[in-house]
């Protein structure tokens, strides 16, 4: 059997989007002002590019618009989840992990794989080898590597009005005349 590439070009797509999203959300809090206003537009995107997107893949496919209750119910969790997760990562930037976003997105995605994984051995009857539990050690290793290694500029210095600048240097002045004597 020939085995297809779409999937793993699929995935890598999913890599490529999430791994800029803390970038692009950092520029938006930047812009904003706040960590909070750029969430109304993430919420907006994720309507817009879900539904559109859903309905244009299912026209292509031909296939009915008709939904089962059990669908409807995860599909509304699973978004749910899509959505915490969104607000979640607003908060670890709005809480200090700005000043290191790379840190924050390694830990978030090697963490992510992490929880996928032990998710899926607690929900199927197949249970994980000794090379899943050792791959979970690896990727948790990997991220932390990655993160602590990865350039990153900082963000421009803030302007500091004049009054604010000559008051430090007033006060090292005599700071410097006290250990003189």
């Amino acid at each position: 059997m020939k085995a297809s590439f779409l999937p793993i070009l699929f995935a890598m797509g999913t890599a490529v989007c999430w791994g800029m999203y803390g970038t692009a959300l950092g520029k938006a809090r930047s812009f904003e002002q706040s960590p909070f206003k750029p969430y109304v537009f993430i919420g907006v995107a994720y309507l817009v590019w879900s539904i559109a997107g859903s309905f244009i893949a299912m026209y292509l496919k031909g296939e009915p618009i008709k939904f089962t209750t059990n669908g409807m119910i995860w599909g509304f969790a699973s978004g749910t989840l899509g959505a915490f997760g969104a607000f979640f990562l607003t908060m670890a930037m709005f809480s200090g992990g700005a000043k290191f976003p790379h840190i924050v997105m390694a830990t978030v995605f090697g963490f992510a794989v992490t929880v996928a994984a032990i998710f899926g051995v607690f929900g199927s009857e197949e249970k994980g080898g000794t090379g899943l539990w050792v791959g979970i050690g690896g990727m948790l290793v990997s991220a932390i590597i990655i993160a602590l290694n990865t350039p990153h500029p900082h963000p421009p210095a803030k302007s500091v009005a004049p009054a604010a600048e000559e008051a430090p240097a007033a006060q090292l002045e005599g700071s410097t005349k006290s250990t003189e004597t």
